[in-house]
């Protein structure tokens, strides 16, 4: 048959070509507003500075000086606070089960922007100052504004690209089992179910998501409290590293 008969094909193409214009606009559009705040907050911790010395302000918001000022120190403090609500809640995906199952994309680091996410992450981490009141150079300081906001955008755009997906990355079959997961996990962690009930739903919820999720240590770890309905423990003085993201077997982390 010749190409013309196919000519419907191009309705649906159009959709998706549609869809995904849509969806890099609404990611250009929320990275340029990041731009334009970074900027806003650069001018005015500069003019915060200049202004205790006695200096005339200069319009040219690249310029940073060293972070000894009480405005930097301030930039510095909420900086840590967007830095570490992102983190938590990248976390929540990738602890949380239940979270996995539905958004399964979100810790996929094969997913382009899941991966560009994950990057950004790695950045940010890197250009942590200390603390708030360490002294900084102007240099990082400014790298670390630009890069926080560069976390906090790519996590916006992965998570709304995971919350579409969904699993539609999956087969019909997989998509069961996905399914069968999720009412297992419910009784896994029923509080009206016998432990012995919990235990069989926890075995048969691995079972099901074997081969589909790969679920980090600490994922397991707080299910397996879940089931086993133990008090969370507290908080340990040093940092815990966060879960590396893996799915669908052995696929690897994405590069830095």
């Amino acid at each position: 048959m010749e190409w013309w008969n196919y000519w419907w094909l191009v309705f649906p193409l159009m959709g998706v070509a549609g869809a995904a214009a849509k969806r890099w606009e609404w990611a250009a559009r929320r990275r340029h507003e990041r731009r334009l705040e970074t900027l806003r907050l650069k001018a005015e911790i500069q003019a915060a500075q200049l202004e205790a010395r006695g200096l005339p302000q200069r319009q040219d918001p690249a310029s940073i000086d060293p972070a000894a000022s009480v405005a930097t120190n301030e930039l510095l403090t909420r900086l840590f606070a967007e830095h570490d609500e992102i983190t938590a809640r990248w976390l929540d995906y990738e602890l949380d089960v239940s979270k996995l199952i539905a958004f399964p994309a979100m810790s996929d680091g094969r997913q382009p922007l899941v991966a560009a996410f994950l990057r950004a992450k790695k950045t940010a981490d890197a250009l942590r100052p200390a603390s708030a009141d360490a002294a900084v150079p102007q240099r990082q300081v400014s790298e670390y504004l630009d890069a926080v906001g560069a976390y906090a955008v790519a996590f916006e755009v992965a998570e709304k690209d995971a919350r579409r997906l969904r699993d539609s990355t999956f087969t019909e079959p997989e998509r069961k089992r996905l399914e069968r997961a999720q009412q297992l996990l419910k009784v896994a962690v029923d509080e009206s179910a016998t432990q012995a009930e919990r235990n069989v739903a926890y075995k048969r919820v691995r079972e099901e998501l074997d081969g589909l999720v790969l679920l980090s240590d600490e994922a397991v770890e707080v299910l397996e409290k879940q089931v086993a309905r133990e008090l969370p423990a507290p908080p340990a003085s040093a940092p815990v590293s966060p879960p590396t993201p893996h799915l669908h077997g052995d696929a690897d982390a994405p590069p830095a």
